[in-house]
């Protein structure tokens, strides 16, 4: 991941590279997310037939090839030219899901068309006549469930450095999918008023299953699931809202006992990048994991599945996938199914 990372550094503008780096404010909860995982220890169990291991998994009843899924993330066209139509083709090569942001740089029509299994990440703006366009638009090009961003009140400040590539990117590299024409100049910013009733106004508005992001507190992730959602995803939004957050890794075991037998399903994101930190995330009671930053450092380097030879997006997934396999079968593990938190040390 390292040498992803400097590869991707290398061939991006300065800017561009500090912004998908960066987190907010002094960087605490961004550079604490790896080492957090890092931290967790197993115990590996023996005499086990682990002749045959498998990942496939269900998130929401769509089977994946893989529990390592793509996070939803902004700017993929500062990385390559197809951007985030490019990101859906390594993802569907590689049997993942993607969750694609409202911020999305190209249309979801070209998304969805290149027959990804796909999530839209919504932003619920102050304007929602224009949310439920946008909702819509998704729906219509086959999104299969609706992610809102809940941990986005307002957004939190980054660095300089990555504050000006605003001044680099173009216009057209996000909010492909709104037409803002006519509309007043706050109409796109974020809504500082989401309760739980908007979890119902987007499952009325899509007939889609909702999933609540940005969980840290056991007490919210029941009040999502009791709000009607489908499931939760632990994240602190990779560091880039309120630093000092707790990282999702220690976050994650209360999340998970907070809604325990109740249905919903449980995911994590933030700081994941080796397949250990998957299998760790599994035991601790997670269905599946999201990356962000290095889909956006493998986009750069590589592209999209079968660009010129390389697939950058879905070389990383196949990569973390075979990687999952193979400490499965390290830990006595024959599939994701099998983990329990009896693995952990």
């Amino acid at each position: 991941m390292d040498e992803l990372c400097q590869i991707a550094s290398s061939r991006l503008p300065p800017a561009v590279a500090a912004y998908y780096r960066l987190g907010s404010s002094e960087g605490i909860s961004a550079a604490a997310a790896v080492a957090a995982w890092d931290r967790i220890r197993f115990r590996p169990r023996i005499l086990r037939d682990v002749s045959v291991v498998s990942t496939t998994t269900t998130v929401l009843g769509q089977e994946l090839a893989t529990p390592v899924c793509v996070a939803p993330t902004a700017l993929h066209r500062a990385a390559h030219p197809h951007g985030e139509v490019a990101t859906a083709a390594g993802t569907a090569a590689a049997g993942s899901l993607m969750t694609v942001s409202t911020n999305s740089g190209m249309p979801f029509a070209s998304i969805g068309a290149t027959g990804v299994r796909w999530w839209l990440q919504s932003y619920v703006m102050r304007d929602r006549g224009l949310t439920r366009a946008i909702l819509e638009r998704a729906v219509e090009a086959g999104a299969s469930a609706v992610v809102l961003t809940a941990d986005t009140p307002v957004v939190g400040r980054k660095r300089d450095a990555a504050e000006k590539v605003w001044d680099l990117v173009p216009g057209e590299y996000q909010l492909a999918n709104i037409d803002t024409s006519g509309l007043p100049a706050d109409a796109t910013e974020k809504a500082a008023d989401l309760t739980p009733d908007t979890i119902g106004w987007l499952r009325e508005v899509t007939g889609l299953p909702v999933v609540v992001k940005g969980v840290l507190h056991p007490d919210d992730a029941r009040i999502a699931v009791a709000a009607g959602a489908a499931a939760v995803q632990v994240s602190n939004h990779g560091g880039r809202q309120l630093d000092q957050a707790l990282a999702t890794a220690d976050a994650l075991p209360d999340i998970v006992a907070a809604v325990a037998d109740s249905g919903a399903e449980v995911y994590v994101d933030g700081g994941i990048r080796r397949a250990e930190h998957v299998l760790a995330a599994l035991a601790l009671g997670a269905r599946a994991v999201f990356i962000g930053r290095p889909v956006l450092w493998a986009l750069t380097a590589g592209g999209a599945a079968g660009e010129g030879g390389s697939d950058g997006v879905a070389t990383l997934l196949d990569g973390l996938t075979d990687g999952l396999a193979h400490v499965l079968t390290l830990a006595g593990v024959r599939s994701p199914a099998e983990i329990s938190a009896d693995l952990l040390g």
